[in-house]
């Protein structure tokens, strides 16, 4: 079997007489059955020819029924795509081939209010990762996203009687046209990079939230996004807007069945959070590791507005995303925290990025990577800090936790301060699991395993902290599935 590049240079920086033994540990025992599976009897409305042109942006705008001005956006970001170079700085992206991608697969043209109006088969892929049950227990609403198109959303009475909107982004368009008009593409632009552009040229799906003034949401807003179809790209397009005083909790999971072909994840989220707003965003990503996951997530926080990013990558072979705050407004702040577990045959390279505008803000970045069989762990971040923002306060906290011999981990922080009253504090730290932990816990009576992984569990103790109970619990269980084959 020919060899990933990521293999390749994990085999370059291990000696000669370990390439046998690094062989022979990869073989990863791990039951991804609940995740991976793959709906074999699946029927499409539409899928689209691989490949992208002028004609395919057209074809995918006339099918949605969009208005002109949403069209022209498609086709100006389209011209920006074909101008923009891939990234070269993160994971390697260079066999990414665009003419084999299916950009568009529509399921279903209804989106169903009821599960029991959702097709059977997509029904049974939901029902398999437990999201209707989840919402029944302790979900606002549901949002659930099969390939290019939502196929069930729903919300609770009760906010929607507040005037909580809570859409996908086609259905947003449709019924808020001036809301999306004014907002669309002012946090994360189509010129921001190379996949920000083809999202903004072919996106489908996504959620449209909008939080009036004063509203508590107080039980989190769910959206799952699945991918089934393969060689396929999901483009989903989110748009948040907490007006003053609200606060909300999007919560967003995925994943996608183990295919030998690459499939392409390349979102957009933007999020407005007005004077005195705070939002909530959490992403348990769990991808397969065919998954080239290339996101684009930003906020614009006004005065006195609060940001949370709270992302645990679990899954995806290549992985790109840096949670991003703008604080253009006093006093506003900003919290970024992220848990990356690249396992074999994973490479991700994540953090976040902090730009202060103005004076008295606060910004807090904490990363947790985890590095294991080979994998690469990257944290990225951005710390910029403008000319008149003064007394700003950013702290900076990254750790990595490092499993065997053949796996890496890597830090680059950036940081520009133009301002000359700045209090910033940057902590970086790479450990190894120590013998003596290992002798101690199983002198308790857990097994070698057992003792590993409870370690980890205490290092991402941050992150589960920061979820409702059943995130935690779920989160755990995908840690656990990691941890399996990791001793002997």
């Amino acid at each position: 079997m020919e060899k990933t590049r990521i293999e390749e240079e994990i085999l370059e920086i291990v000696p000669e007489k370990k390439k046998t033994i690094v062989e022979e540990e990869f073989q990863l025992d791990i039951d991804y059955s609940k995740y991976g599976f793959r709906d074999e009897d699946a029927v499409y409305e539409y899928v689209s020819e691989p490949g992208l042109s002028a004609e395919k942006v057209l074809l995918i705008s006339k099918l949605k029924n969009e208005p002109d001005w949403m069209t022209q956006i498609r086709l100006k970001a389209y011209e920006v795509f074909l101008k923009k170079e891939i990234p070269n700085w993160g994971v390697n992206l260079d066999d990414i081939n665009f003419d084999e991608i299916v950009y568009y697969v529509r399921p279903t043209s209804k989106i169903a209010k009821s599960w029991d109006e959702v097709p059977e088969y997509i029904r049974r892929t939901y029902e398999k990762l437990g999201i209707p049950e989840a919402e029944r227990k302790f979900l606002g609403g549901v949002e659930a996203q099969y390939d290019s198109e939502v196929v069930y959303s729903n919300i609770r009475k009760d906010l929607e009687e507040k005037g909580v909107v809570f859409l996908s982004m086609d259905e947003g368009l449709k019924k808020y046209p001036d809301i999306v008009k004014e907002y669309f593409g002012t946090v994360v632009p189509a010129s921001d990079n190379k996949f920000a552009a083809l999202n903004t040229a072919v996106w489908s799906g996504g959620s449209f939230v909008y939080v009036p003034k004063g509203v508590k949401v107080e039980i989190p807003l769910q959206a799952y996004f699945r991918i089934n179809y393969e060689r396929f790209g999901q483009f989903e397009r989110t748009l948040i807007i907490a007006e003053e005083g609200s606060y909300v909790h999007y919560v967003e999971g995925c994943t996608a069945p183990i295919y030998d072909t690459h499939t392409l994840h390349a979102a957009v989220v933007e999020v407005i959070v007005k004077e005195g707003a705070h939002v909530r965003y959490t992403t348990i990503q769990n991808w397969s590791r065919n998954v080239l996951n290339l996101v684009t997530k930003r906020a614009k926080v006004y005065k006195g507005g609060f940001m949370e990013w709270i992302s645990g990558e679990l899954g995806s072979g290549r992985n790109m995303k840096y949670p991003s705050a703008i604080l253009i407004g006093e006093n506003s702040r900003a919290d970024i925290l992220s848990m990356s577990f690249a396992n074999t045959n994973m490479w991700h390279d994540t953090g976040g990025k902090v730009v202060i505008m103005a004076p008295n803000c606060k910004a807090t970045i904490t990363s947790k990577s985890i590095s294991k069989g080979g994998g690469i762990s990257t944290y990225r971040g951005l710390v910029q800090v403008h000319k008149n923002a003064e007394n700003a306060k950013i702290s900076v906290s990254c750790d990595a936790l490092i499993m065997d011999d053949y796996s890496t981990s890597n830090t680059y922080p950036y940081i520009e301060i133009e301002a000359d009253r700045v209090n910033i504090a940057h902590e970086a730290k790479v450990g190894r699991i120590g013998e003596e932990q290992i002798f101690y816990l199983m002198s308790r009576g857990l097994s070698e395993k057992e003792a590993t992984t409870m370690i980890v569990m205490g290092f991402i103790e941050p992150l589960s902290k920061s979820l409702p109970m059943e995130y935690a619990i779920e989160l755990n269980r995908l840690i656990e599935l990691e941890m399996e084959g990791s001793v002997g």
